[in-house]
């Protein structure tokens, strides 16, 4: 949860942001999306603010913002309604447009064609066409640093959880160091249906949240729906769905045809650890036990500490 002083301080931002000219009495007070220790997000009418995790670096930050709203960018990632981040109760805080949220009650609905097709134009983006407008080199993608942090997540919170010594062995057996197997591309780092909003002017789905943008080996951006089919949790017709979609896109992540899982393996077995060491570390912190959805992570992470390394 947010310190105190933050949230009223994002509803006023908020507020003003929607409403530049001026108070709007029937407006109301704004609603919070999210108040989380790594994000707080404050809608207001077509404007939401977001305060971005405490130690966030500015310089790369300042770069992954710049990324949004490059031309080259327009069409696959929201834009910021401002090219720069403010200070607010010690944080960085940025403002975007609303966008409609992909409607977790409708499964069926949700865009897997259209979040391969915009991965498969974001990782054609030439990294050396960006850097003369940008306020810095384009940093790491944070995906393989975020399986780091889970497990010393888990570490902190259910060291002694039956399960938390399968999760170590798996992320020991990991390659987490090392380049991609291929050319570095632009990666959004942290892909799931929760990254795409629909713009509400042009009506076209666009990925969100820079916190994770950079340079890096596009399999991880599949990792994620990957992992979640291996685990049996998506269904082998929608992954073939999204793997189709983004081949048919001209994605690089894998190879045009024949099986991707050489390329997608490692990435994927990463997001089971990463996922798995998140499911115990919140079931732990809310004090009770991993619910359905998580013990399928955890048992395919055990499952992975069983086959031994990647």
């Amino acid at each position: 949860m947010t310190g105190d002083g933050l949230l009223p301080a994002l509803h006023r931002l908020a507020r003003e942001t929607a409403h530049p000219a001026g108070a709007c009495p029937a407006c109301g007070r704004g609603t919070v999306l999210a108040d989380r220790p790594d994000a707080a997000v404050v809608r207001h009418g077509a404007a939401v603010v977001k305060a971005h995790a405490d130690g966030t670096d500015p310089g790369a930050h300042r770069v992954r913002l710049a990324l949004a709203g490059h031309p080259r960018l327009a069409g696959i990632f929201l834009a910021p309604l401002r090219p720069a981040a403010e200070r607010v109760h010690g944080r960085l805080v940025t403002a975007w447009p609303y966008g409609v949220p992909v409607d977790p009650e409708d499964p069926d609905a949700a865009p897997w064609e259209h979040a391969a097709e915009l991965l498969a134009r974001l990782h054609a983006v030439p990294l050396t066409g960006l850097a003369g407008a940008l306020p810095g080199p384009v940093p790491p993608m944070r995906a393989p640093l975020k399986v780091t942090a889970a497990v010393s997540r888990m570490r902190a919170a259910a060291p002694a959880h039956p399960a938390a010594r399968a999760v170590e062995r798996a992320r020991d057996g990991l390659r987490l160091a090392g380049g991609p197997a291929g050319p570095l591309a632009l990666c959004h780092g942290d892909l799931h249906l929760g990254q795409l909003v629909r713009d509400r002017a042009a009506g076209r789905w666009l990925l969100i949240d820079v916190d994770d943008i950079g340079a890096g080996d596009p399999a991880w951006d599949l990792a994620r729906p990957a992992a979640w089919f291996a685990a049996g949790m998506l269904p082998p017709g929608v992954w073939a769905r999204f793997l189709g979609a983004y081949r048919a896109a001209g994605g690089t992540a894998v190879p045009r045809d024949g099986d991707p899982w050489p390329r997608l393996e490692g990435p994927a077995r990463a997001l089971v650890v990463q996922t798995a060491a998140l499911a115990l570390a919140k079931a732990a912190e809310e004090g009770r036990e991993p619910d359905e959805v998580e013990e399928l992570m955890i048992g395919a992470c055990v499952r992975i500490a069983a086959l031994g390394p990647n």
